[in-house]
């Protein structure tokens, strides 16, 4: 099965561009404003429509209102939605959209609890823990906390590169791989070979 990729934090329309012209399966954009990725909802519906056939668009928010995701998904073209903070389950699902939870990882955090609590969830982002930053830290956690049976398809981030795609790919068997910093030449701007030698070590492992 072909590990799908997906580059986050995009703030730029030419960068997204130049992302689903190398092949990306998504782009997330990040509805943070701590973030130095964040992007306005102007911002956002620009990339969007931007994008040609078949990638898809994931809204990335943290602990963030229902009014203000209501008004993102009202004025910009959202395909799925990515909770990076404390959200429940059941406010997760009350948008009508494919959302995926994520999970800074500890080695406490049990995978098997999670999948229950989320069981709608089109997957579950695993990322690494950082006391201060909610993702985007490019920080990289023990791949051995990922059970090798998961109920849910799992979406692997945290420190990744062109570097270690390869390794990551083999040891934990993700449905997809989740690159930022990365593939950036600064935070929000992407690299354009960087992100071409990312796609291109995935989709080597086919």
């Amino acid at each position: 099965m072909r590990t799908r990729v997906k580059i986050c934090g995009f703030t730029q329309v030419q960068d997204a561009q130049k992302a689903a012209l190398l092949g990306v399966d998504a782009i997330g954009l990040v509805f943070y404003p701590p973030s130095p990725r964040y992007v306005s909802i102007e911002q956002a519906a620009e990339i969007s429509r931007a994008l040609p056939a078949f990638v898809n668009v994931v809204a990335l928010f943290v602990d963030a209102e229902e009014s203000y995701i209501r008004e993102v998904l009202a004025k910009a073209p959202i395909d799925c939605i990515q909770f990076h903070g404390d959200e429940v389950a059941e406010n997760c699902r009350i948008y009508q959209k494919p959302y995926m939870k994520a999970v800074r990882m500890q080695a406490d955090t049990s995978i098997a609890e999670l999948e229950q609590e989320y069981s709608d969830a089109s997957a579950l982002l695993l990322d690494a823990y950082h006391p201060d930053l909610k993702g985007g830290s490019g920080c990289q956690f023990d791949w051995e906390l990922i059970p090798q049976q998961c109920q849910l398809p799992i979406v692997l981030a945290g420190g990744l590169s062109a570097d270690n795609v390869e390794l990551a790919i083999s040891s934990v068997k993700p449905y997809a791989v989740d690159v930022s910093s990365g593939v950036e030449a600064a935070k929000g701007i992407k690299d354009t070979r960087k992100m071409a030698e990312f796609i291109h070590k995935t989709n080597s492992l086919v």
